[in-house]
C-alpha cells in the first residue's frame, strides 16, 4: 500500500515521493544531544555524530577506545547518554556532553586506580571531565575502561 500512496501521491503533485530527510537531533542543556532511547551500535552512533563541534571528535575517539579496550562491549543510549556495559553484568560508563565539557562517568570509579580526578555525591562514581583543549590521555582512560569492566555493572 505505501507503494499506492507514493504513486498516488506523484500522480497528484507531478513529483515523486520524496524521501524522509533526516533532522538534526535538538540539543538539550549544555549541547546534549537529544537521542532516542535504543540499544545497540547505531544509537550511540547518532548520539556520537550529533554532539556539537569539537565534543564530536572526543565522541568518536572515546568510543573506538572503548570498543577496542572491551571487546563486544554492548551499547545502548539511555536518557540521551550514551552507556557501555557487559551483557548481563550491567553498565560500567556513560558520557553526556556538557557547555564546556564531555563529561565520562564512571559508575563504579572509586574503585579505580588510580581514582578518576572528578568526585561524585555519589559514593562509587567517579567522573572525567575533558574539555576542547586537555590533552586526551589515551592510556589512561583505557585502563580505567578495563578496569571498570571488570567490575559488577549498574542495572540500569
Amino acid at each position: 500500500m505505501a507503494g499506492r500512496t507514493s504513486k498516488a501521491a506523484e500522480r497528484v503533485t507531478g513529483k515523486a515521493a520524496s524521501k524522509p530527510v533526516a533532522t538534526k537531533p535538538n540539543l538539550l542543556s549544555g549541547g546534549n544531544p537529544q537521542i532516542p532511547k535504543g540499544y545497540g551500535d547505531a544509537p550511540v552512533q547518532a548520539y556520537i555524530a550529533a554532539m556539537p563541534g569539537w565534543k564530536s571528535d572526543i565522541g568518536r575517539r572515546l568510543d573506538a577506545l572503548i570498543t577496542r579496550t572491551v571487546p563486544g562491549v554492548s551499547k545502548a543510549v539511555k536518557w540521551n547518554s550514551p552507556f557501555y556495559g557487559i551483557e548481563g553484568q550491567g553498565w560500567f560508563l556513560g558520557i553526556h556532553c556538557f557547555t564546556n565539557y564531555v563529561k565520562v562517568a564512571f559508575f563504579k570509579g572509586a574503585a579505580l586506580d588510580p581514582l578518576p580526578p572528578g568526585a561524585s555525591k555519589q559514593k562509587e562514581v567517579r567522573y572525567l571531565d575533558i574539555r576542547e583543549d586537555d590533552p586526551f590521555d589515551e592510556a589512561q582512560i583505557a585502563s580505567w575502561v578495563e578496569q571498570a569492566s571488570r567490575l559488577p555493572g549498574e542495572p540500569m
